[in-house]
C-alpha cells in the first residue's frame, strides 16, 4: 500500500481526539521536499516511507501530534542538509528532540560482534529512558520496513528479519505492544525460514472453513451463557501467529495437533470480579486440561499483561483456549505502554517514576558498575528475553526472574545482603543445591548467617544467570577482598601469560592497565581476580605490546609510526604473522581449513605467497619430511578481533522432519551467517548435513558444535577440514 498525506490526513480527522493538523501537514510539506526525487528499493517515492510511520502510529495508537510530527521527519537529519536546529526552530523542542532520538538509534549498528552490540544497545536503552515515544517511532519504522522487506535483496531481508527477532520484538514485548510484536515475528520468520512459515500456512489454511465454524460455534455458545452480563461482553475468537506456532512445531518438536492453543476464544468484561465468575462459568460449560490454567491477573507479566488463561476440551474433542481479561487489561495487552495515548491523554515521555520501565532502569544501572562492556552481553539478552518465571517467598511476595534462574539470582532479587548471607535454600520445605533452576509456583525460602566473616562463594560466579546477581557477587569481592584479588589476579594473569609465551615486564603492565582505565597495575590484577576485566582481552593487549617492542627492537632505524601502522595494516589483512617474512599475501589452505585457536605452520610458495595449514594436517607433517621442509615456518595469529573465517561442519543426524530447521535455528542463534548448507539421505537411514558458516575462531566453532550435538536427533557433528 502506497501511504498518502490524503489518507494520514483523513485519518487524523476520523479521529475523536485534538490535532494540529496545521502543524503536521508543515511537517509533511519539509519532509516531502527534502525527500524530493528520492525513491526507495521498491521504487516507491521515498517519502511514502514517514508517512506510512506516522499512519501506523496513528491507525495503532492514536499518538499525539509532537510524536506524528516526529513520525513524518524522522529521516530528515540523518539523509539530507537539514539541521536539528532547523527542526527545533519550525516545530519546537519536543519534535526534534524525538526526531534526534530516532536519528540516533538509526545510526547504532546492531549486527556488530557481541561486545560492541552490547554498547549499541545501550544507546538505544538510554534514548528510549529519555523519551520511551522514541522506540514506539522507531518500531512502527521497523514495522512498515518489515512490511515492504520482499523489494530488497535476499541477504538483506535475512540480515534485517535477523535483527528484528533478536532485538526489535523483544523489545515490542517488553513493552507489551504485541500487536507489532506478533506482526514482525510472522514477516521475520517468512524470510529466516521459508519453509517453516510455509509449511504452518499450509497447516493453518487445511479446513480453515471447519475452524472458522468451530470458533463461531463456541463464541455463540459462551455469548448465550453470558448473556445477562451488562453491558454486554466482547467475545472474539483467533488462531494463534504463525510464529508461537511454529515456535512449538519447529523448535520443541511437539505435533501440529500437540498444540493446545491453536484456537482461542478472549472475553472481555468490566470487571476483576466478572472476569473469575465468568472463569467457573467456562470450567462448567468445558473440560478444562490439567495444568493449564495461569492467573495473570494475580501475577501481572512484567510488561504489565494481565489475563485469565485456561485451556478447555469441548463436545467436538478441540482442545482451545480461553483468554479472560478486562476492557482496560485488553487495551494494555494489544497495546502496552502505547494505550495511555490511544486511549487517556497521554503520559510523559520519560520513564522517571514509572515501574512499568524497571527493566530498562535495570540494565543501565548494571552497567554503570560494570568494568568491561562485554560483562553487560549476555545481560541484555536475558533482560529481553520473554520468558518469565514466577517465584513465592515464605511470606507470599511474588520475585520475577528471566526464565532459568536458580536460587543465587533469588536471593540476589530480594535484598543483596540476602544474598551475601546465604548459606542454603528450601524449595517447598525441602533443602535444594544453589544451581537449582526455579519453575513458576515454587516457593523459596533463603538461609542465611549473620556470622561477619560471611559472604559469596566465587564460583557462584559461574552459577548465577542473571546480570544483577552477577554484578552484586562482583561488587562484593570487589569491597571486601582487594588482596586476595591482587594475589589472585596476579597468579591467573602470570599463568596465562606463560601459557602464550609472553614476557611482559612492569612498564608493558602499567600500559594495559591504562588501556583498560586502570590507575595502577594492581588495579588491573585485582579486577581480574574478582572477575572485573576478562583475562583474555589483558592478554590480548600484552600480546599486541611485545609485538610492537619485538619490532622496534629489530627495526630501530625505521620510523616507528610508521612500522606500526604497517604491522598492523599487515596483521588486519593477514589474519597471521610468519617468521621471518615480512609482506606476504596469505590463503587459508582448505585440506584443513585452519581457524584462530589452532597451532598452524606456514608454507612459501612460489608466486603465491603463504599457504596457511593447521599444525598436524597431513601435509604440513609430510611435508617436514620432504625436500621443501625449508619453506614451511612456524607461523601465529595475529592479534584481530574483527577477522573472521569459514569453517565447515558435517552432521550426521536421524532423518526427521524438521532437522534441518533446528538446525539452522541454533546456527542463527549464535548470530552466525550460513554460506552454504547440502544435505543429503544415506543408506543406513540417517541423514548428512554439510554446513558452511563464517566464525570468529576455533572456540565460537567448538560452542556451535555443542549446541547442534544437543539437538534430538544428532548423532555427531564435526569440524571438517574441507571445503
Amino acid at each position: 500500500m502506497l501511504y498518502t498525506i490524503e489518507m494520514l490526513i483523513d485519518k487524523i480527522k476520523s479521529s475523536e481526539k485534538s490535532y494540529d493538523i496545521e502543524k503536521i501537514t508543515q511537517a509533511y510539506q519539509l519532509a516531502d521536499k527534502a525527500h524530493e526525487g528520492v525513491l526507495r528499493t521498491s521504487g516507491d517515492p521515498y517519502i511514502s516511507h514517514p508517512v506510512a510511520v506516522a499512519y501506523i502510529l496513528l491507525e495503532k495508537f492514536w499518538m499525539d501530534t509532537d510524536t506524528v510530527c516526529a513520525a513524518l521527519l524522522h529521516d530528515v537529519v540523518e539523509d539530507t542538509d537539514i539541521g536539528l536546529d532547523e527542526i527545533q526552530k519550525r516545530f519546537g523542542e519536543d519534535v526534534a528532540r524525538l526526531v534526534d532520538g530516532v536519528t540516533k538509534i538509526g545510526l547504532v549498528p546492531l549486527n556488530t560482534r557481541e561486545e560492541q552490540q552490547a554498547e549499541n544497545i545501550r544507546k538505544i536503552l538510554i534514548a528510549m529512558s529519555k523519551d520511551i515515544r522514541v522506540i514506539i517511532i522507531k518500531l512502527a519504522d521497523r514495522l512498515h520496513n518489515m512490511r515492504t522487506l520482499e523489494a530488497r535483496p535476499p541477504e538483506k531481508q535475512r540480515k534485517t528479519s535477523l535483527e528484528t527477532m533478536n532485538f526489535y520484538a523483544p523489545i515490542a514485548h517488553r513493552l507489551g505492544i504485541s500487536d507489532i510484536k506478533e506482526e514482525m515475528e510472522d514477516i521475520a520468520l517468512r524470510y529466516l525460514d521459508p519453509y517453516g512459515f510455509q509449511d504452518i500456512q499450509r497447516q493453518l489454511s487445511l479446513n480453515k472453513a471447519d475452524r472458522d465454524d468451530f470458533i463461531e460455534t463456541i463464541k455463540n455458545r459462551i455469548s448465550e451463557r453470558i448473556s445477562d452480563i451488562e453491558p454486554t461482553p466482547i467475545i472474539e475468537g483467533r488462531v494463534k501467529s504463525t510464529y508461537s506456532i511454529y515456535k512449538k512445531v519447529y523448535v520443541k518438536g511437539k505435533a501440529f495437533s500437540e498444540i493446545y492453543d491453536i484456537y482461542a476464544v478472549r472475553i472481555i468484561l468490566q470487571t476483576v470480579v466478572e472476569c473469575y465468575n465468568v472463569l467457573g462459568i467456562i470450567h462448567d460449560m468445558f473440560r478444562p486440561i490439567p495444568y493449564r490454567f495461569k492467573d495473570y491477573i494475580a501475577m501481572p507479566k512484567p510488561n504489565r499483561y494481565q489475563s485469565l488463561h485456561t485451556t478447555v476440551i469441548g463436545r467436538e474433542g478441540v482442545p482451545f483456549e480461553v483468554q479472560i481479561r478486562t476492557q482496560e487489561m485488553h487495551n494494555t495487552a494489544q497495546y502496552g505502554i502505547a494505550a495511555h495515548w490511544k486511549y487517556k491523554a497521554g503520559i510523559q515521555g520519560s520513564v522517571a517514576g514509572e515501574k512499568r520501565f524497571d527493566w530498562i532502569r535495570h540494565i543501565l544501572e548494571q552497567q554503570q558498575e560494570a568494568d568491561d562492556v562485554e560483562q553487560i552481553s549476555e545481560a541484555i539478552k536475558v533482560d529481553l528475553a520473554p520468558d518469565d518465571v514466577y517465584i513465592f517467598t515464605p511470606k507470599g511476595d511474588v520475585i520475577t526472574l528471566p526464565a532459568g534462574s536458580n536460587i543465587i539470582d533469588f536471593a540476589y532479587a530480594i535484598h543483596t545482603q540476602v544474598g551475601n548471607k546465604m548459606t542454603g535454600a528450601k524449595v517447598g520445605g525441602r533443602m535444594v543445591s544453589f544451581d537449582h533452576v526455579l519453575s513458576t509456583g515454587e516457593i523459596v525460602e533463603v538461609l542465611t548467617s549473620n556470622n561477619s566473616g560471611y559472604g559469596p562463594n566465587r564460583n557462584w560466579m559461574e552459577i548465577a544467570k542473571t546480570n544483577e546477581a552477577k554484578a552484586k557477587i562482583r561488587s562484593w569481592f570487589k569491597r571486601e577482598c582487594r588482596e586476595e584479588n591482587i594475589e589472585r589476579g596476579k597468579a591467573q594473569l602470570d599463568r596465562e601469560l606463560k601459557r602464550n609465551g609472553i614476557i611482559a615486564d612492569e612498564e608493558m603492565l602499567k600500559t594495559a592497565a591504562q588501556r583498560h582505565r586502570f590507575e595502577t597495575v594492581d588495579d588491573l590484577y585485582a579486577a581480574i581476580g574478582y572477575a572485573g576485566v576478562q583475562i583474555s582481552k589483558v592478554v590480548t593487549r600484552l600480546k599486541e605490546e611485545q609485538i610492537r617492542q619485538n619490532k622496534l627492537n629489530n627495526a630501530a632505524a625505521v620510523d616507528v609510526d610508521k612500522l606500526m601502522q604497517e604491522t598492523n595494516a599487515r596483521e588486519r589483512k593477514n589474519g597471521v604473522i610468519i617468521d621471518g617474512i615480512d609482506d606476504y599475501p596469505v590463503k587459508y589452505a582448505q585440506c584443513c581449513n585452519p581457524l584462530p585457536g589452532d597451532e598452524i605452520m606456514g608454507f612459501i610458495t612460489r608466486g603465491y605467497g603463504v599457504s596457511v595449514h593447521k599444525a598436524d594436517c597431513r601435509n604440513v607433517i609430510d611435508g617436514l619430511k620432504g625436500e621443501n621442509k625449508d619453506r614451511w615456518r612456524p607461523a601465529g595469529w595475529a592479534v584481530n578481533e574483527s577477522s573472521s573465517f569459514r569453517a565447515t561442519i558435517d552432521i550426521i543426524c536421524e532423518d526427521r522432519t524438521a532437522m534441518l530447521a533446528d538446525i539452522t535455528t541454533a546456527i542463527a542463534g549464535n548470530h552466525l551467517p550460513i554460506y552454504e548448507i547440502n544435505a543429503h539421505s544415506l543408506k543406513n537411514g540417517n541423514g548428512d548435513i554439510i554446513v558452511t558458516l563464517e566464525v570468529s575462531g576455533i572456540e565460537q566453532l567448538k560452542n556451535v558444535i555443542l549446541k547442534l550435538q544437543k539437538i534430538p536427533g544428532v548423532i555427531s557433528a564435526e569440524r571438517t577440514g574441507k571445503q
